[in-house]
């Protein structure tokens, strides 16, 4: 039912907020806010930038991000609101920073043991907001490659960075701290304090601003939690009303995006083609992680009737495994439930949905132009198949695209691989591992699919807060995050400038079922496959042997 319930609402809102998104990516009026902003910033909003420029303010953008929430890390003891907390320790705060300005969010600290609020509410809820933006800028810069013609700019992207914070992401993240708050999420500014516990005796529990935090950590995609639990925590999450609208966040923006994608280049049709592609996907997905876990396969499940461990008894299993399902196929890594007690099939599902590529509907912005790669690579087997040039929306995809196209998607195996293999190579990733076999393979796959997929979901049974993975699980992060991107921002330089291309009887229709069954096996012959020798080595070996 719940699953069923969030279609309904996402389809109800897929027109009215993708055609809100093509206004604000289209608009040429700023607000005053704007205007005030682009003053304070120095920048010409109406001066748009190649592809090449656009890049390098995506990339300075992000560094300055980095090295601003890395000091106030490391300072944080001589702030207001430090709740006496000492400062992070080096590699942590690397790692933080890094994690939380990639739109990772992975978190290799307890949140309510070691940031204060004021680094809560001005370093990781800001770059919340910002690492959002900086997606949905790049995702429109590549679109406006596919809707213009015979031009040398893609935007810019202090205009876009801009308008997506203050008309689209703080909008719909205030509405959602407040509909939080009335499900009773926390939203105080209280310090440590001693409560009873369960078992006896007393806990110590931390107050904060934490509504308004979760509420940009699910919409912006980001899913990094005030408390170690993350969604699982009572004050992060307390009920099944809060869980289903949080599951509604994550999947709001990506999901309508494709509508804005269609205005933007006049075809609506287009849209409606590649939300079909992320209906079949994310449908399929969610199927097959409930069922692998209401079967429960291995001893103890099917003694206790089913796979309960580490899931909270407020949400029950099918809840946890759609939400499980939902935070990896964005790129939220939000969890309220601990992956790593899933049955193994039914983790290796979680794995999968971040091997896709995040794309079913992937993150804010990074879903999209995911989708929109893809799209490219199924038109270049579509037309190897028949012979001719291929194109997509009236722009030939050559030798340029393609490569382009391919290299986006070498990234993420390139270092899942290579990172997986080095952690199991040298004695201090060993000496992070709390499992051996299978499943202690699968934890450090899922650690490094989760990190280099800017995902920030964690499968646990790693002791990730030392200095070896806070550093390698960073450069996965940033190589992640900001090599694809650059990909994307040269393939939008590319398709903006071609002169379309007038369609023809043996041009493929893209806005089809046919398209849509090609983009969809193209997803999982040549994304998902890549992995097939790892996950055949962790969960699925786990799995047949469980």
């Amino acid at each position: 039912m719940t699953a069923l319930t969030l279609v309904v609402v996402l389809a109800l809102l897929y027109r009215p907020l993708g055609d809100h998104m093509y206004r604000v990516y289209s608009g040429c009026r700023d607000t005053w806010a704007e205007r005030l902003t682009y003053r304070l910033l120095g920048v010409a909003p109406r001066q748009e930038q190649r592809w090449p420029g656009y890049a390098r303010s995506v990339l300075a953008f992000s560094l300055v991000s980095i090295l601003f929430l890395y000091v106030f890390q490391r300072v944080q003891d001589h702030l207001f609101l430090s709740l006496g907390f000492p400062p992070v320790t080096d590699h942590v705060a690397w790692n933080t920073a890094v994690s939380f300005a990639t739109n990772t969010n992975w978190q290799s600290y307890a949140g309510e043991n070691t940031m204060g609020h004021l680094v809560q509410m001005s370093g990781l809820a800001v770059q919340n907001f910002a690492s959002a933006a900086v997606g949905l800028a790049v995702a429109m810069a590549l679109v406006r490659g596919f809707a213009r013609r015979e031009c040398a700019t893609i935007g810019n992207f202090w205009a876009d960075l801009i308008r997506g914070t203050y008309r689209i992401l703080l909008p719909l993240a205030f509405a959602g701290a407040v509909l939080l708050v009335a499900g009773g999420v926390v939203q105080n500014l209280a310090g440590p304090h001693e409560v009873p516990a369960v078992m006896g005796g007393t806990t110590t529990l931390t107050g904060g601003p934490v509504a308004s935090q979760e509420a940009v950590k699910q919409l912006g995609t980001n899913g990094g939690g005030f408390y170690a639990a993350n969604s699982a925590h009572p004050w992060e999450n307390p009920n099944g009303w809060t869980n289903w609208l949080e599951n509604l966040l994550m999947l709001l923006i990506p999901v309508a995006l494709p509508r804005t994608f269609g205005r933007m280049v006049g075809q609506n049709r287009q849209g409606y083609a590649l939300v079909a592609v992320v209906a079949v996907i994310a449908i399929a997905s969610t199927v097959l992680t409930n069922v692998f876990e209401l079967r429960g396969a291995a001893t103890v499940p099917q003694a206790a009737g089913m796979a309960m461990e580490g899931k909270e008894v407020r949400f029950g299993l099918s809840e946890s495994a759609t939400f499980a399902a939902s935070t990896t196929l964005t790129s939220t890594g939000a969890v309220n439930a601990a992956h790593d007690s899933f049955t193994p099939l039914g983790g290796m599902m979680t794995m999968a949905g971040m091997m896709l590529g995040e794309v079913a509907p992937g993150g804010v912005g990074s879903g999209l132009y995911g989708l929109l790669i893809l799209a490219v690579i199924t038109v270049f087997v579509a037309g190897l198949m028949v012979g001719r040039t291929p194109e997509y929306l009236g722009k030939k995809i050559a030798a340029r695209e393609i490569k382009l196209a391919s290299l986006y998607f070498l990234v993420t195996p390139v270092l899942v691989l290579t990172g997986t293999a080095l952690a199991l190579a040298n004695r201090a990733g060993l000496a992070g591992m709390l499992n051996t076999g299978p499943h202690g393979l699968s934890e450090v796959l899922y650690a490094f699919t989760s990190a280099a997929g800017n995902n920030g979901s964690a499968f646990a049974g790693l002791a990730a807060s030392t200095p070896w993975w806070d550093v390698a699980l960073g450069v996965a992060m940033l190589l992640g995050r900001f090599a694809p991107m650059v990909f994307v921002l040269a393939l939008a330089g590319s398709l903006a400038g071609q002169t379309p291309v007038p369609s023809s009887a043996g041009t493929l229709p893209t806005h089809r079922p046919q398209f849509v069954g090609l983009v969809v096996g193209v997803t999982v012959v040549v994304v998902a496959l890549t992995f097939l020798p790892a996950l055949a080595l962790g969960p699925l070996a786990e799995g047949v042997g469980g």
